[in-house]
């Protein structure tokens, strides 16, 4: 998109064409009668005034057209498309898309487009540029917008050589792919465990559940390894322990969930090790959960210990006897395990048939 403003503006000023005034003057009609001829005569007089022409660069012409998000003209603003919704929260989480140009130049300096899932970016944090931070909190959810920085919000007086001249103003579009107020929940998980083990029950499940409630975003998304971390966030969470009766089921009950989102998260990285394990953590709470049982099973068999899948998938079977998943895991499995039993069998062959005896010219020995 940048491309296309500075195809459209051009990047070099123009150049005042000065003409060599020694030589040529401007011809001007003299009010004085030829005293003789009594007609008006041609006379040269004095080299003509020459005015030197401004012009304004790109982006002083695009900052004439944008909106002073700063108060001081340090951060302008040109919303391209709009978006949706709330607007980014402060020390919120953030996925978004930049570019970053200076004015001279149509590639961009900095860039994350190309990525195909833009990494999580805390305000505050890993957002460390100010004039983007400035930027972030303006924007809606599926924004495209083009922000001018001066030197102050960006780069500053010295500018990052080679990459930034020094006192560079920089634009950067951005567009917010989408954002989660994740603030109470890193502060919480920021603190020790002493300190978290003192928070009320009430409090500590909020959290788990905002941070799940990520990692299903993420998730949903393909972003396997992002969610993966975010579950296991909410699992620590949960690691406190109940100080009351009544506080049990309500720890489990959000454990069983976090347990199966890491199951199947792992399932996902082709990691079926771990998948196994918080699989059985999750039937530790609750013996006969279909999808404990089922991710279970899926673990073993990638892990060839088809015994053991046989036994979690014919588990799950029972309970949900109409499941397609199911009935269609158990197939592969029934496919894997026969070819695996015909191995088996060439290998005892192999292993008890007797040697032929060697022969040396025709004779046996």
């Amino acid at each position: 998109m940048m491309s296309s403003v500075l195809s459209t503006l051009s990047f070099r000023k123009r150049e005042v064409k000065k003409e060599d005034m020694s030589d040529r003057h401007i011809g001007i009609l003299d009010s004085r009668e030829d005293g003789n001829q009594g007609k008006h005569r041609v006379t040269k007089r004095g080299p003509a005034l020459s005015y030197p022409m401004f012009t304004l660069s790109v982006f002083e012409k695009l900052a004439q057209n944008m909106q002073d998000i700063s108060g001081d003209r340090g951060v302008l603003k040109e919303l391209i498309r709009a978006g949706s919704g709330e607007k980014v929260p402060p020390d919120a989480t953030v996925i978004m898309k930049f570019s970053g140009y200076l004015e001279h130049l149509d590639r961009p300096f900095e860039t994350n487009c190309f990525r195909r899932n833009p990494r999580l970016m805390k305000l505050g944090e890993d957002v460390t540029l100010l004039g983007m931070e400035v930027s972030v909190l303006t924007m809606q959810r599926g924004e495209l917008s083009r922000f001018l920085y001066s030197p102050d919000y960006a780069y500053g007086t010295l500018g990052f050589p080679p990459l930034i001249p020094p006192a560079a103003t920089v634009l950067f579009e951005i567009e917010m792919l989408d954002f989660m107020e994740t603030a109470e929940s890193d502060a919480f998980c920021g603190l020790p465990l002493h300190q978290q083990l003192t928070f009320p029950l009430e409090k500590v499940l909020k959290i788990a559940t905002t941070e799940r409630q990520f990692g299903n975003y993420l998730f949903k998304r393909n972003r396997f390894y992002d969610a993966k971390d975010r579950y296991k966030r909410a699992s620590s969470c949960l690691s406190c322990e109940a100080t009351s009766e009544d506080q049990i089921p309500q720890l489990n009950a959000a454990r069983l969930l976090v347990y199966l989102n890491l199951a199947l998260a792992y399932l996902k990285l082709e990691r079926p090790t771990k998948t196994l394990k918080w699989g059985e953590k999750a039937l530790a709470i609750d013996n006969k959960n279909v999808k404990a049982l089922f991710r279970c099973g899926q673990a073993c068999l990638e892990l060839r210990e088809y015994e053991k899948s046989r036994t979690f998938l014919l588990k799950a079977q029972k309970l949900e006897p109409f499941n397609l998943e199911i009935n269609s895991e158990l197939k592969r499995l029934s496919s894997y395990y026969k070819e695996y039993m015909d191995q088996q069998r060439q290998m005892c062959v192999r292993m008890f048939v007797p040697q032929s005896s060697t022969t040396i010219n025709g004779e046996s020995h």
